[in-house]
């Protein structure tokens, strides 16, 4: 078999010679692939702004007691999930139903740490926001201030960003 030497002194098969047509199409799909991940920081830039702003939606219709405003960002879907203090709540009427037993207080607020807010992409139709906040109730001569962590699944429904599970803790890390 003819063999062909490279510039390095290693022989390769003639057979191995690279075509030009080769050679363009190599060449082409590197120079798509690199214009695509150029972009791609773009669009999951574009899509965590779309998260962290649908949780700003939440907690300002959580602020305002606006339960039908929670409602529809809120997955019909009947897997959705809330975990609340360590108790798993099924469906959206379930969790409304908590949450309107929580807003009965004089005082209930959440003041969300949005520089803090963490998005993950997992899809183009779903993505996780990890998100620290202060939740404010109780009396208004006295309230409460109590740290909490929220982490947030999201799905695209319908061309919508919707909620589809929350999992909210006490913030249990050393003060900074």
């Amino acid at each position: 078999m003819p063999t062909l030497e490279c510039a390095s002194g290693f022989e390769r098969p003639a057979s191995c010679r690279r075509k030009p047509m080769l050679v363009a199409a190599c060449f082409l799909i590197a120079v798509v692939s690199f214009f695509a991940c150029m972009s791609a920081p773009r669009a999951d830039a574009d899509q965590g702004a779309a998260i962290v702003d649908l949780y700003k939606r939440f907690s300002e219709a959580q602020n305002a007691r606006d339960l039908a405003a929670v409602r529809e960002l809120l997955s019909a879907r009947p897997d959705f999930l809330w975990i609340s203090d360590g108790k798993p709540f099924w469906g959206r009427d379930a969790m409304l139903e908590r949450m309107a037993g929580f807003q009965k207080a004089e005082v209930w607020l959440v003041e969300p740490d949005y520089a803090s807010s963490r998005t993950v992409m997992l899809s183009a139709d779903s993505a996780y926001l990890h998100i620290p906040l202060v939740l404010v109730l109780g009396s208004k001569d006295n309230p409460a201030r109590l740290k909490w962590l929220v982490a947030m699944l999201c799905v695209r429904e319908d061309q919508q960003w919707k909620i589809a599970a929350l999992f909210t803790t006490e913030d249990k890390r050393p003060p900074k």
